[in-house]
């Protein structure tokens, strides 16, 4: 079998045990690998197991395409319980890390139990050893990066580490490589520090072997052509800051926890501002010609010397969702995000709640530390952001927690403030004016997340009406996951979704790398079993349909920006006024703003579910189980 390695690393920490396993074909056809291997893995570790405990099952694998020639294909998956939400947790990351451990020769790693005292795993080819990190233990996870190399003599190995965050289980740590990336969301760093794993490093020295190198040459050099035409052209140029200006043009641009979809300082943080005042640097994964992270460097000020990776994500969640227009502050917010390790989406989606909070006065300066936490205090969010990190202080301790515990914790209306989704914070697509999406986010199995089925396409593109729902939506929304699960197995980066001209050319690469002879049905039939059993996870957990909806905000306030307001119009409001009249109907009932119908969000969810093959509860039926071979 090629493309695979044939063999993962089975490890227990608890007494140092390390194993060597097969990978057998079938499990390649049925879960591909990355994504498809977590969930496969996941799928044997009991119900109710504590995610922070020794029984949770920390599970790294590459996909197919890793360590070949294959344009944007380098990254790694990491899974487990999630400590952020208890329901299935995983993130992708991408760098370098992933293909050499390919080279190293392994599909990947399962690590089990709790080490005795923190500990580094260094796989060198065959070679595999647990050893003593209790002098990088407390250090940044930049630091810890460099540490390690130096520790085992060779800058070239690639190293996967969590900063302090980690270390006190901060329930949005995050796995850093290569100082900029990140296995970003659901606190996959926490369930490393509650094994004392401080990092993994690896050197490896062979080549991944593929089933027909010629054909894979020939059309990797025609996708590297498309990596680099108009469809990546804005990643290329501003990176993914780029869809600052567009999200607020379109009124989709959440802005103060949520509360507008419209910045009126957009034009401060934009990508094209980034670029002239403070990219220093435009850096690559491997074997990616698209090039889309764009490193700023803070020369002057009080935050001089801060250097980050700002992405779209991070700019809007220290930006405008904070209410913060100082590219300084938002730079410093997100280099404390990546040295202490935590996700900066949930990071300033937090902080964000907390404002909203504070000025709502359900937190007094008692509790923000003497913190006068307004939307816009760029040094109050700073300050707030690293305190979380560290658990420091009132604050800090309970921001750590993430919003949906903190806001239990506290009571009061906070929970209308949490802008959540099983437990995890939402990202930078506004809910009611991009209201698809919110389906989308909101049935996704790792929580608020836009990334497991790109539902946002569809209203972002005017696709659809995104000022409503319907039962063509759930459909749309499932298509969009089953694909999605099987790009994230491959794994190829989504920004290069588009270089492939029709579905039916992933399959000819990934034939090309395996010579498995799979059609591309059979891929997505694949990719709705891994979307299943990621689903069976949950349930095994408790979760069920009450945990498929939005939050508070989204059925309960109006969305009333003006840019809203004038779209929602124009694309809603009067369509519906000519079809009642040409019905010879009255005119239907409508609010000025958007807003979420409960009425029609329960359609799309139903319609939803009636798609998957699952009854009204969100519950796989036995015949798609059985057509899954999942029974």
């Amino acid at each position: 079998m090629k493309g695979y390695a044939g063999q993962y690393l089975d490890i227990n920490l608890s007494c140092g045990q390390i194993k060597w396993c097969e990978l057998d074909e079938q499990m390649a056809r049925d879960y591909v690998g990355g994504y498809g291997f977590v969930a496969r893995t996941l799928l044997d570790m009991p119900s109710g197991v504590d995610a922070l405990a020794p029984e949770n099952v920390l599970s790294l694998w590459v996909g197919p395409f890793a360590g070949t020639i294959i344009p944007v294909s380098s990254k790694f998956a990491v899974g487990a319980k999630s400590p952020l939400t208890g329901a299935f947790g995983f993130g992708i990351c991408s760098g370098t890390f992933g293909a050499e451990l390919r080279r190293a020769g392994y599909d990947g790693i399962i690590f089990r139990g709790k080490a005795e005292r923190p500990t580094v795993c260094f796989i060198d080819d065959e070679k595999v050893c647990l050893l003593a990190a209790e002098e990088v233990w407390g250090k940044d996870a930049w630091e810890t990066e460099d540490e390690v190399k130096q520790m085992l003599g060779d800058s070239s190995i690639k190293v996967a580490a969590i900063g302090p965050a980690g270390e006190c289980m901060n329930r949005l740590a995050c796995i850093n490589n290569e100082k900029h990336r990140q296995v970003g969301r659901t606190g996959m760093g926490a369930v490393m520090g509650s094994k004392n794993l401080k990092a993994v490093a690896v050197r490896g020295s062979g080549s991944p072997q593929v089933h027909d190198l010629e054909g894979l040459l020939a059309k990797s050099k025609i996708l590297i052509k498309r990596c680099q035409t108009d469809v990546t052209q804005k990643y290329r140029l501003y990176g993914t800051p780029a869809n600052i200006l567009v999200h607020n043009k379109l009124g989709c641009l959440p802005t103060r926890n949520f509360q507008q979809a419209t910045f009126e300082h957009a034009d401060a943080i934009s990508g094209q501002t980034m670029l002239k005042t403070k990219v220093k640097k435009v850096q690559s994964c491997e074997a990616c010609p698209i090039a889309c992270d764009h490193v700023n460097v803070v020369e002057k000020g009080k935050y001089k010397g801060s250097v980050a990776s700002v992405d779209y994500e991070s700019l809007w969640a220290y930006g405008s969702n904070c209410g913060v227009k100082d590219l300084d502050a938002i730079t410093k917010a997100v280099e404390y995000s990546d040295r202490l390790g935590f996700d900066t989406i949930s990071g300033g989606m937090i902080v964000s709640w907390a404002m909203e909070c504070y000025e709502n006065g359900i937190l007094t300066k008692e509790d923000t530390d003497g913190l006068d936490l307004k939307f816009g205090n760029a040094d109050a969010m700073v300050e707030a952001t690293r305190k979380m990190g560290l658990r420091e202080g009132k604050l800090g301790d309970l921001l750590a927690e993430g919003a949906k515990r903190a806001a239990d914790k506290i009571g009061k209306d906070a929970y209308k403030y949490a802008i959540v989704n099983k437990g995890m914070e939402w990202a930078a697509y506004a809910m009611r004016s991009l209201q698809t999406s919110t389906l989308g986010v909101s049935v996704s199995v790792r929580g608020a997340c836009y990334l497991r089925s790109g539902s946002y396409s569809l209203d972002v593109g005017r696709k659809v009406d995104p000022f409503m729902l319907d039962a063509a939506r759930g459909p749309k929304v499932k298509s969009g996951e089953d694909l999605y699960a099987l790009i994230d197995s491959l794994i190829i980066c989504k920004f290069s979704r588009n270089i492939y001209e029709t579905n039916e050319e992933i399959a000819e690469v990934f034939n090309l790398v395996t010579g498995l002879n799979m059609t591309i049905e059979e891929l997505i039939k694949s990719g709705e079993r891994i979307l299943n059993a990621s689903k069976l996870f949950n349930l095994r957990q408790g979760f069920g349909r009450q945990d498929d909806y939005p939050p508070y905000r989204a059925f309960h306030e109006e969305l009333t920006d003006q840019t809203v307001v004038e779209q929602k119009k124009a694309m809603h409001d009067d369509r519906l006024l000519v079809e009642a009249k040409a019905a010879g109907k009255a005119a239907p009932k409508m609010t000025k703003g958007a807003v979420i119908s409960k009425e029609e969000y329960d359609i799309a969810l139903d319609s939803y579910y009636a798609s998957r093959g699952w009854d009204q509860e969100g519950v796989p039926g036995k015949e798609k189980l059985k057509e899954l071979r999942l029974e």
